[in-house]
């Protein structure tokens, strides 16, 4: 490995390439509960495309193994490197490049963070609208991961707001795919193919993202139902209703109390309420008229009345607020209490009554606690699992991901499959379409050194 190293700092410079003690240990790692740490040979801090193009064009006439690294926020080992291998670390990527406020546009670099991102666009009444509960995830880990969040049920996941893409690939070619313009009928969409690929296909170096006005009001209505199948049901109508939720949400009863243990929550419900209430749904609405938003509250309100809700509370603006802080860092909130695993299942949001009540069957069958939270309105379901055996906590995963796949969904709606879920998908997933997917991966990567190890064995 010392000939890569002499021509890594040929690239970068010598202080922007560490080896041995000089790699920390943050560079082992992503958020993966249960992924193993490793140390890579080398990290790799590039300033350019043309640095990560260098670095990739060395790493292949090497057969070295190369993994990409934004902030480390991930949560299915994709971002774990290799021993031998080198870590791009886009850290000194981290400009926004430009705001276009005619075509709403951003265009940025992969180490952008989604605040650095939101600061920008406040300033010019423009919002971006992915929020994966991450505020310092990276824009680049975001493509990659096809990451998700709240705000899905109305503006979608991050494939839909990728206009274009810089990207090199794994022989060092630069390439650019879409543009600010948002729609294309030009061969194959490269740019849809990259999104979500985790690392796997080519890195990416600038990215062109929708943007959308930024709304001046909003609400937020809290609903503790008896129990989670009433939640689930309500799904559905109030999407049905036309009022256009920002974040439709659900959280059980168990997580519920965490949060408001955790973050010392005052949401004013009576005790005696939240004694009989084991799952709760929360709908944020957004307006630029004060006006029509507090007509959907009324609407919302009375909708959710009659679908069995103990009560509707409209939160105020500082409880509202710390109740979505809350919710986006459930994940932490599950690792503090020990959970073992944390999946999100995505199902069609009207099988949700049917795959809750199989998740209580699994966990009952296998002694195992399962609580959470989730996007309700795009059935992207986020489960902790609380169970040590490792052999059960197989199984008992295992047996959630066939439900959900069996009921119309995917083992992953937005965290990706990475090192941690890729035997449930290797097992589970089509046969054929995998190998469709092996032979794209060999297309874009003939020596396989993209991120070995994610996604395929």
């Amino acid at each position: 490995m010392a000939d890569i190293g002499v021509l890594l700092a040929e690239v970068v410079g010598e202080a922007h390439v560490l080896a041995g003690d000089a790699v920390s240990e943050d560079y082992a790692h992503d958020e993966s509960l249960s992924a193993e740490p490793v140390l890579p040979a080398y990290v790799v801090r590039p300033s350019s495309a043309e640095e990560v193009a260098a670095v990739l064009r060395a790493a292949n006439e090497t057969g070295t193994p190369v993994t990409a690294r934004g902030s480390g926020s991930g949560l299915s080992g994709s971002a774990i490197p290799r021993a031998d291998g080198i870590l791009v670390s886009f850290e000194r990527m981290n400009r926004v490049l430009e705001i276009d406020t005619e075509n709403h546009v951003a265009v940025v670099q992969p180490g952008v963070t989604l605040r650095e991102l939101e600061e920008r666009t406040a300033e010019v009444g423009l919002v971006y609208p992915v929020y994966p509960g991450e505020l310092s995830a990276s824009l680049g880990g975001n493509v990659a991961t096809n990451a998700g969040g709240m705000r899905a049920i109305r503006y979608g996941v991050t494939r839909h707001q990728v206009l274009g893409l810089e990207a090199v690939l794994p022989t060092g070619e630069v390439i650019r795919t879409g543009g600010k313009f948002v729609k294309a009928s030009t061969g194959y969409d490269l740019t849809q193919l990259i999104v979500g690929s985790e690392g796997t296909l080519a890195l990416v170096t600038e990215a062109i993202l929708k943007l959308q006005p930024r709304q001046s009001h909003q609400a937020t209505v809290l609903a503790p139902f008896a129990d989670l199948t009433e939640v689930t049901r309500a799904v559905p109508r109030v999407v049905d209703s036309g009022v256009g939720p920002l974040i439709l949400e659900f959280i059980d009863g168990f997580t519920m109390a965490a949060m408001i243990h955790t973050s010392d929550l005052q949401l004013g419900i009576p005790d005696q309420v939240r004694e009989s209430s084991q799952a709760y749904l929360v709908v944020m609405l957004e307006n630029r008229s004060a006006e029509r938003v507090e007509e959907d509250i009324a609407a919302v309100g009375e909708l959710l009345t009659g679908l069995g809700a103990a009560d509707v509370y409209v939160l105020p603006g500082p409880s509202a607020r710390r109740l979505i802080e809350a919710r986006e860092k459930a994940f932490f909130i599950a690792k503090a209490a020990g959970a073992d695993d944390v999946i999100d299942t995505v199902v069609p949001r009207a099988a949700l009554p049917e795959f809750f009540a199989k998740v209580l069957e699994i966990a009952q069958d296998n002694q195992t606690f399962i609580g959470g939270c989730g996007h309700a309105g795009d059935g992207n379901v986020h489960l902790a699992v609380f169970q040590k055996d490792p052999d059960v906590r197989y199984r008992v995963l295992h047996a959630l991901f066939e439900t959900g796949i069996a009921l119309g969904g995917a083992i992953s709606g937005e965290h990706g499959i990475g090192r941690e879920k890729k035997r449930h998908y290797l097992e589970l997933e089509d046969p054929t379409k995998v190998a469709l997917l092996r032979r794209i991966k060999q297309a874009f990567d003939p020596n396989g050194i993209l991120n070995p190890g994610a996604i395929f064995d």
